[in-house]
């Protein structure tokens, strides 16, 4: 199993199709700015809640390693479809997009 990583110019479409955004850094980083929409499910609370990701979810952290981290392994788990955000919320401000601050919706 495997994953698929995403340029941050491509989000808007996997948000339109649905696709869950799971931001997998620590809640301290999450609060200070995190792409709109995205939920926040730590890289390091990660194993024992696999099953809060669903299939085709986004995963993202702030340069796009621990995402790519967290992505092969739900792949290994078996999750399909799951993508991972190159460049993370850094890749996603130098396009120009504004982060969303604060405590998830």
């Amino acid at each position: 199993m495997t994953y698929t990583d995403v340029f941050p110019n491509e989000l808007d479409f996997h948000r339109r199709a649905g696709a869950a955004l799971i931001d997998v850094r620590e809640p301290d980083e999450y609060v200070q700015g995190h792409v709109p929409g995205a939920l926040n499910l730590p890289l390091s609370e990660l194993q024992g809640r696999e099953t809060e990701v669903p299939g085709g979810a986004v995963l993202i952290c702030a340069s796009g390693n621990r995402s790519s981290q967290a992505a092969a392994y739900l792949a290994g788990l078996g999750h399909q479809h799951l993508k991972n955000l190159m460049g993370g919320t850094f890749g996603w401000m130098r396009e120009g997009r504004d982060l969303a601050t604060g405590d998830q919706p």
